[in-house]
């Protein structure tokens, strides 16, 4: 059986790709800060466990990876989907908040994959980073952001370029506007009324749609099969035509 290991899985994206996991018959270990919400997860599938910490350090990383092994006997795909966006220019942001970005949206995918990469080595899987529209393109008052998701975006093609003879595959995903609690957020954090926002962000995309988090999490299961073994070093907008 097929074992997963994804990141910021309490909500939003992360969740949806451990159940469309499950679903597909993989062995799940999600992980998340929030311990409830990772047990309503849980409760979808059989196939999920969960764990619940923060992953602020390298030695964090490197725990959820050995317990991920631990549980299931190994590891064919990483996802690091975990994410945090704070709104700012460059003179609104602080030391803090530029840290704290980059700490979750680019340290913790590089120190999981460098503890994932032998087991997944083994496997012949793959990684695959949640990165963002905005890893590809500039986005207003979204200075750190903007800078750790393109991070993730090179971090993953140096990756696939490192491992391609070892047979692993390590992809990007690069979502426009996604129906999660991160947007919601982001409302709220700039004064707006949450479903004009929503609207707004609907209407800016070619399709006239919000992505649902399932929608991601279909590309990722994708992504890891059999059926895009040829794929790596990729970075896919998934975003209505945005980018178009």
């Amino acid at each position: 059986m097929n074992v997963a290991l994804v990141t910021g899985a309490s909500s939003g994206i992360g969740a949806a790709v451990a159940i469309a996991f499950a679903d597909a018959g993989w062995s799940v270990m999600a992980a998340g800060r929030d311990e409830s919400r990772l047990e309503e997860v849980a409760d979808v599938s059989g196939n999920i466990s969960t764990w619940a910490g923060e992953l602020a350090e390298s030695d964090d990383c490197d725990e959820l990876t050995a317990d991920a092994v631990d549980e299931f006997g190994g590891l064919d795909c990483l996802v690091n989907a975990a994410g945090v966006l704070i709104r700012g220019d460059a003179e609104d942001t602080s030391d803090d908040d530029w840290r704290d970005t980059m700490a979750i949206n680019l340290d913790v995918p590089f120190f999981l994959s460098r503890a994932a990469i032998p087991h997944i080595r083994k496997a012949a899987g793959s990684i695959i980073n949640i990165a963002s529209v905005w890893g590809l393109e500039g986005g207003e008052r979204a200075a750190a952001y903007c800078a750790s998701k393109g991070g993730l975006v090179l971090l993953t093609r140096a990756m696939a370029l490192d491992y391609a003879n070892d047979g692993v595959r390590i992809n990007a995903i690069c979502p426009g506007g996604v129906d999660t609690p991160m947007l919601v957020s982001e409302s709220q954090e700039q004064g707006e009324d949450v479903d004009a926002f929503l609207d707004d962000v609907a209407s800016a995309s070619p399709n006239g749609r919000i992505a649902t988090p399932e929608d991601i999490a279909g590309l990722v299961v994708f992504l890891a099969s059999d059926a895009a073994s040829h794929m790596t070093g990729t970075a896919i907008p998934i975003d209505g035509g945005l980018m178009a």
